[in-house]
């Protein structure tokens, strides 16, 4: 008997171990000694080639650091990071250069991402030119190329980012983005600065060139309803650290972490009265994390004394999933998923 062909795990393409980022603030001039204040602490991370993963948590938590991280936009205070087998945590600015058209991201802001003063155009050609892509004729068909691809006429190469809309400006940051044929694309919230109305259509267009692409996918967000969407996995951060991976199906159908339950309990739903409500209460966040033990138990319902004098680590739970917690699964999961009525 013939057995069936199992196909193979997807190579890794992004690998962080250990990966941790500490800032340093003033607390002001009555304290002149700056304090640091820890953004990723103790990240280990693999994103699959052709993934699309997704980073989730509430406002800073550390996601948009660890993203800029991952494509060493800035330098992490100990760890590494190693791209298509290779490590770039220390590779001098030389070595990183041809690496950077592999490493593209996508901002929150597109108003901040091009500059004002060049023509939509020259934008999009600017990295096949620095990285010698395209030239003359090419160059100018490789653009034209990019914009229909994002879905924006040929002519929209002529104007100037202050006469284009928000969702249109990042579509030109999002072609801007493919132009050096990347093979791992960070979004970082690149619907947060939109109108709602156009939020789906670039949401629709970021998966639709993932897939059409084979692009490695690191969407970060807090938008659980979108998450769901589009994310093969998903991993929820809290306080500088990852507390729960898991594919996103069974995420949200099951959070294993209280924060995780909490999060999607916080999601607003439209029932079929279409009365807006909650799916469940959320715990505030207070104003520093605790120091030693978990950083959640605060908030915490099922907090034991264990909780505050031993961290738990991320840890496998079974079925490709990872959690951060001594008693995962034992707080009551919301009944439905984020989106349904």
């Amino acid at each position: 008997m013939t057995l069936p062909a199992v196909a193979p795990e997807p190579p890794v393409l992004v690998e962080a171990r250990g990966l941790s980022k500490t800032f340093s603030r003033r607390a002001g001039p009555w304290l002149p000694r700056a304090i640091p204040v820890a953004a990723v602490t103790d990240v280990d991370l693999d994103l699959a080639t052709t993934e699309s993963f997704a980073l989730v948590g509430e406002s800073g938590c550390g996601k948009t650091t660890l993203g800029r991280l991952l494509v060493r936009l800035i330098e992490p205070s100990a760890g590494r990071v190693r791209f298509a087998g290779r490590d770039i945590t220390r590779l001098p600015a030389s070595a990183l250069r041809p690496l950077r058209r592999e490493l593209q991201m996508v901002f929150q802001d597109p108003a901040g991402s091009l500059d004002p003063r060049m023509r939509v155009g020259a934008a999009i050609e600017e990295p096949m030119v620095i990285h010698r892509l395209a030239t003359g004729e090419g160059l100018r068909r490789r653009r034209t190329e990019l914009l229909e691809r994002v879905g924006l006429p040929a002519a929209t190469g002529e104007r100037f980012p202050s006469e284009l809309s928000g969702g249109q400006r990042q579509r030109v940051a999002i072609a801007r983005a493919l132009a050096t044929e990347p093979r791992l694309l960070v979004a970082d919230e690149p619907v947060t600065a939109l109108d709602a109305s156009v939020r789906a259509q670039i949401v629709n267009l970021i998966a639709q060139l993932q897939q059409d692409l084979g692009l490695t996918l690191l969407f970060i967000g807090h938008d659980l309803t979108v998450v769901e969407q589009m994310a093969d996995r998903v991993a929820v951060m809290f306080a500088s650290r990852l507390v729960e991976v898991a594919p996103g199906t069974e995420l949200f159908e099951q959070p294993l972490h209280p924060y995780s339950v909490a999060l999607l309990a916080a999601v607003p739903r439209f029932e079929r009265s279409r009365t807006l409500r909650r799916s469940g209460p959320a715990a505030e966040l207070p104003a520093s994390p605790p120091h030693g033990g978990c950083a959640f138990r605060e908030r915490c319902p099922i907090a034991v004394a264990r909780c505050a004098v031993e961290r738990p680590a991320l840890s496998p739970v079974g079925g490709g999933r990872m959690v951060a917690c001594h008693r995962p699964g034992e707080l009551a999961a919301p009944g439905r998923r984020a989106q349904d009525p």
